[in-house]
């Protein structure tokens, strides 16, 4: 079985995008659009605060009219993170993430952040580890 450190160091050294609670929504955008990221993991200096996605700056301002200049992070944010340890097997990352509805896990070790993980990280491992599952099965069978 596939763990979260497997798929972090697969993923390359990549450096997670991180953000202060003071910046503005608009400015969150800008780095995602960047970084070509989906979500932003909020950090206060001291310890991950939050985490910042798309879908959260959509459906708390966008929708509502709000302009992005004027709302500050922590407002939107959410402050309550799930996240996963580098030994947990991936099934258990794509069964929490499609059970609690998000599309991003931060890999925490302790309170240190090693990485993120989306859900496209973690249907590609899971994918290729299915088919390789299936070749060696093959192979077995034909001899």
């Amino acid at each position: 079985m596939k763990t979260v450190r497997m798929a972090l160091q697969r993923k390359g050294g990549k450096k997670v995008a991180v953000l202060g609670p003071d910046a503005t929504a608009e400015e969150a955008l800008h780095q995602m659009t960047q970084q070509h990221v989906g979500a932003l993991v909020i950090h206060d200096g001291k310890r991950v605060a939050g985490i910042l996605s798309e879908r959260d700056i959509l459906r708390k301002l966008v929708i509502q009219g709000r302009p992005l200049r004027d709302a500050r992070v922590r407002e939107i944010m959410t402050p309550n993170v799930l996240y996963v340890r580098p030994d947990q097997a991936l099934d258990e990352c794509m069964a929490l993430m499609i059970d609690k509805h998000i599309r991003h896990l931060p890999v925490m070790e302790g309170s240190q952040l090693l990485g993120m993980l989306s859900i496209r990280d973690v249907v590609r491992e899971v994918i290729a580890e299915q088919k390789f599952i299936i070749e060696q099965l093959e192979q077995y069978i034909t001899g």
